[in-house]
């Protein structure tokens, strides 16, 4: 009696933490905050911890509870359907910093969703139990091993453009999704709910892993195993700096790394290192940078403009944020740099830069 407690305690527990945690990733995403619909890699881990959760849930039922309810067992199964797809997209996103799916990429998600559709209106659970668990069963299963072996090979391929902590996240989630096929292709020779287990067990191993590398246990470096070289850094800073300049890029509020990066044609983490470890700044600290120098030019040509339309013109967020920048780059308000504009002999200068010159 006290082993089924404890097997339905921990079976289930994963599945509503992974329910939990598929919400925190959604709901905390940068993309959300900016009230765009682009798809990053956190969205993308998102869906796929959520599918793997009503997947783990329904076995959970189906285990412990016979008469399950038909739309229980086919909201498992549809989700288990675009496990693999939604692994791929995972992937993909990380490893290439697109948020934005391109045309194939729409018509193959499309394509998925159209058949998880089709098979829900046409041939429902409670009407047709069997073709769910003859045809669809077989479909769910090697059609998860087909993404499972097309992710892998992806993550093989880009592997070392992928920063190090991104290399160990995809190699948890990769891995995981691994296991817990292996649990539900082989149930037949051990017990269905080892799947549901198998989850909880990847659920608690990767927030205790994750929880260290926050604690900071661990002793890998950033960028210690792939410095970028200086003449290559050096060009690709160049070419950084010459976006900026020509497409005013710094002007959007709401420009984030993940952003820069795509249209820069280059991975997030290679920019990142880029601006950190040879630029010497950080991606905030490079776009206030041009901010500033932008508002810098505002307060010397349009001395009758408000300092709400200067801030907002230069592309900070608030100005709050504008004064806070300002203040800590030229040691005073941005009306008394202006007022000072007059008596240059105050010795107001503008903010020193690292590396990368903002023009």
């Amino acid at each position: 009696m006290w082993n089924d407690y404890l097997l339905f305690f921990f079976s289930a527990l994963g599945a509503f933490n992974g329910l939990a945690l598929a919400l925190y990733l959604w709901l905390s995403s940068e993309h959300l905050a900016q009230h765009r619909f682009d798809f990053g890699p956190q969205r993308w881990l998102a869906i796929v911890i959520l599918l793997v959760s009503i997947r783990t849930g329904k076995s959970v039922a189906f285990h412990f509870l016979p008469d399950t309810p038909a739309p229980v067992m086919q909201a498992g199964l549809t989700a288990c359907l675009l496990i693999g797809p939604a692994l791929y997209f995972f992937i993909r996103a990380a490893l290439t910093s697109a948020a934005t799916l391109r045309r194939a990429e729409i018509f193959h998600a499309s394509a998925w969703l159209t058949v998880a559709i089709v098979i829900n209106l046409l041939w429902p659970y409670g009407s047709f139990a069997d073709i769910w668990h003859g045809a669809i069963v077989k479909i769910v299963t090697w059609g998860w091993l087909g993404y499972l072996l097309l992710s892998s090979l992806l993550l093989w391929r880009y592997y070392q453009q992928a920063a190090s902590s991104t290399r160990w996240l995809l190699l948890s989630v990769t891995g995981g999704l691994w296991l817990i096929w292996l649990a539900y292709f082989t149930s037949g020779f051990t017990s269905y709910i080892v799947g549901a287990l198998s989850f909880s067990l990847v659920i608690y191993l990767g927030l205790a892993f994750f929880w260290a590398k926050r604690q900071g246990l661990s002793v890998v470096a950033p960028y210690q195993d792939r410095r970028i070289d200086a003449q290559a850094a050096a060009a690709e800073l160049q070419t950084l700096d010459a976006l900026m300049a020509q497409e005013k890029l710094y002007l959007d509020p709401a420009l984030t790394l993940t952003r820069l990066a795509r249209r820069l044609g280059m991975p997030q983490a290679r920019l990142s290192q880029l601006l950190n470890d040879n630029n010497g700044t950080s991606y905030k600290e490079y776009l206030t940078r041009w901010r500033l120098n932008a508002a810098e030019q505002l307060l010397r040509q349009s001395p009758e403009q408000t300092m709400e339309v200067i801030a907002e013109a230069a592309g900070f967020q608030s100005m709050s944020t504008f004064y806070a920048a300002f203040k800590k780059a030229y040691q005073c308000t941005p009306a008394a740099w202006r007022a000072a504009l007059a008596t240059p002999q105050t010795g107001f200068h503008s903010p020193k830069t690292h590396g990368s010159t903002v023009q």
